[in-house]
């Protein structure tokens, strides 16, 4: 009766004691001559398989009858990064900005800082405070236009809720002028934002959204003095980051001249989702001469 074969060829009988060692030798001098002529990507391959083999061998067996279980190594597997979710918001409260997830470079710890205009501080919201004046601020007819969050307070608490219950991409701020909150920023992770699949972000790159809360602080120069202020927080505070973006809708010109007068340059025209840009950039390299 002829030999069964296997799928992919016949095969060979069984090797006796006596015959492995001579095998052996023969597998060696030819794996020798081999390894003289092969290139080197074919000789690498080889060596790979070789290792796999011998590691595979050291392998110990598996935990059973009479054989324990191996010791546990000494360094033992790190634990998944945690991610928050609306669950972990609703039984821990908001993100803590100085957590292990902070993005931003703790930027609840960056302090007041001295401007042409007053003493100013970007200070992290707080929903149950400052739910009553953004809400206000938010229903003003100018600023609804370009932020669409006119509505209740629940519609203005959704969007803060959206802010503070993800990763620390985005941290709401108030700004307090000489104490006097009057105006609500959005500091972000430009490179970490939707934002980043319509212009070439760079690693790091931070983003600003503001606005001036009460109509008498609009168009006296304020909003162009606390835009350089806060860009010049986050180059300071951002070691990494190395330029400081904003894409203001193309029909607020006052926005757009705000930033100009900040020391920001505008790069292009970008289409977004729900408006078209000016993408406005300030460069670390160029702070000290815009």
């Amino acid at each position: 009766m002829p030999a069964p074969t296997a799928p992919d060829g016949p095969r060979t009988a069984p090797t006796t004691e006596a015959q492995a060692p001579a095998l052996d030798l023969e597998r060696a001098v030819a794996l020798d001559g081999e390894r003289t002529v092969a290139p080197a990507h074919e000789r690498a391959v080889a060596l790979d398989v070789e290792r796999a083999a011998a590691l595979s061998h050291e392998q110990p067996p598996p935990p059973g009858p009479g054989r324990p279980a191996p010791p546990a190594p000494d360094r033992p597997t790190p634990p998944a990064p945690f991610r928050p979710t609306h669950l972990h918001h609703d039984l821990l409260g908001p993100l803590d900005p100085l957590g292990p997830l902070d993005l931003l470079d703790q930027l609840a710890t960056w302090g007041p800082t001295e401007t042409p205009v007053g003493v100013f501080h970007l200070v992290p919201v707080h929903v149950e405070r400052d739910l009553p004046i953004i809400s206000r601020w938010m229903n003003d007819p100018a600023v609804a236009t370009f932020w669409q969050l006119a509505g209740s307070r629940a519609q203005t608490e959704d969007h803060l809720h959206g802010q503070l219950a993800g990763d620390g991409r985005s941290v709401p701020c108030l700004g307090r002028l000489d104490g006097t909150p009057m105006s609500y920023w959005e500091i972000y992770r430009a490179d970490l934002d939707p934002l980043a699949r319509h212009y070439p972000a760079r690693p790091h790159d931070t983003g600003v959204h503001l606005l001036i809360g009460d109509a008498a602080d609009r168009g006296r120069g304020l909003g162009s003095a606390l835009l350089r202020a806060v860009a010049d927080l986050v180059l300071d505070h951002r070691p990494a980051c190395a330029r400081v973006v904003a894409e203001p809708d193309l029909r607020n010109t006052p926005s757009v001249a705000a930033f100009l007068g900040a020391g920001f340059r505008y790069a292009a025209e970008v289409d977004l989702p729900a408006k078209r840009a000016a993408l406005m950039i300030r460069d670390r390299s160029l702070r000290h001469l815009m």
